[in-house]
């Protein structure tokens, strides 16, 4: 899937919170964002001009990407207004919600009438998603794993994109999720693929490169939770990593949402996320971790880290705090 830039965000009537997505986009893509297009009530604000939709294609934006991930994932009735005011005035949609913009006959029906385009990003494209062949690939490839879900993995693997390529070094983010296609213009959403072929759309997104080349694959879910490892397990047979990346929230002690569940140690999840890799990749092995410490101080979190990676032997930083310069650092040592 490529979507077309640049692009207006709809926030509608959203708080910060339900605003995460277009928050995202507008983080690591500001040059493909030239407006917010915003309703009464709207709480979030990305510092982008506020526009109508027909101003805002006006000021070159080609897409309008819903930008909120709500309870629910539906597309609000209040929403249709502005919605279709950006089909007629010349916007193609995306959204990455449950409820899909084509599932929405209004404008299913305003979209086929003016020739725009309706992208819903969380589905696959049907009949594109091959089976696995478990070929070697040319090129390099990292895959980000986590020790729960939500602990940092689409922010790690686009930070190691930025600190790579500012290095000059080849490298490209693969999106694996809605908000991470976004970003990215690209991807495949990997939690809407069939269980069969998730390791084959892997496989599909980070095809033979350039030998030097680097494909930094975003994770999804965790080997550790109870219901989302099936996902995890085949990005990391697809992928075929060479590298891995351990991500993980500091203070966090149980599976959020799962309380039987406690997060692993460290040395058990690192081999547990190597052992699978193997199958694909006999060289596969974790080469550094990556830690959330927003719930420590900062004087806290350097503590942190320096513990962990003392106890680890491996580089391990915040990539907020302290950017991803020593996992950089320690990708490169296998080429």
């Amino acid at each position: 899937m490529q979507l077309p830039s640049p692009y207006a965000l709809f926030l509608g009537d959203a708080d910060r919170l339900s605003a995460k997505t277009a928050t995202g986009i507008a983080y690591w893509r500001p040059e493909r964002c030239v407006a917010q297009v915003t309703l009464p009530g709207c709480s979030a604000d990305l510092g982008l001009p506020s526009l109508s939709p027909r101003a805002a294609h006006a000021a070159g934006a080609r897409l309008l990407i819903v930008g909120i991930a709500n309870v629910g994932g539906l597309i609000a009735a209040h929403w249709l207004p502005s919605l279709l005011e950006a089909l007629e005035a010349g916007l193609d949609l995306a959204a990455g919600l449950h409820h899909r913009l084509a599932d929405v006959p209004a404008l299913a029906q305003a979209a086929a009438r003016l020739g725009r385009r309706l992208y819903d990003v969380r589905q696959p494209q049907p009949g594109q998603t091959p089976m696995a062949t478990g070929r070697k690939r040319q090129g390099r490839r990292l895959l980000t794993v986590g020790t729960d879900c939500v602990v940092g993995k689409m922010f790690t693997s686009l930070a190691l994109e930025r600190e790579l390529q500012r290095r000059g070094r080849p490298a490209t983010f693969r999106a694996t999720g809605q908000t991470g296609i976004f970003i990215a213009g690209s991807g495949v959403s990997v939690d809407a693929v069939i269980s069969d072929f998730v390791a084959g759309a892997a496989e599909a997104l980070s095809p033979d490169n350039a030998a030097e080349h680097w494909d930094l694959i975003e994770g999804q879910g965790s080997l550790h939770h109870p219901a989302y490892a099936g996902v995890t397990l085949g990005l990391i047979h697809g992928s075929q990593p060479d590298a891995l990346v351990l991500c993980h929230v500091a203070g966090r002690e149980h599976i959020d949402g799962y309380e039987d569940y406690p997060i692993p140690g460290f040395p058990e999840a690192i081999a547990a996320n190597e052992r699978a890799a193997r199958l694909t990749n006999p060289r596969a092995r974790v080469i550094g971790i990556s830690v959330n410490t927003s719930k420590l101080s900062a004087a806290e979190g350097d503590l942190y880290l320096r513990a962990l990676q003392q106890q680890a032997g491996l580089p391990c930083c915040d990539p907020v705090r302290s950017g991803v310069a020593p996992l950089a650092d320690a990708l490169l040592e296998l080429e």
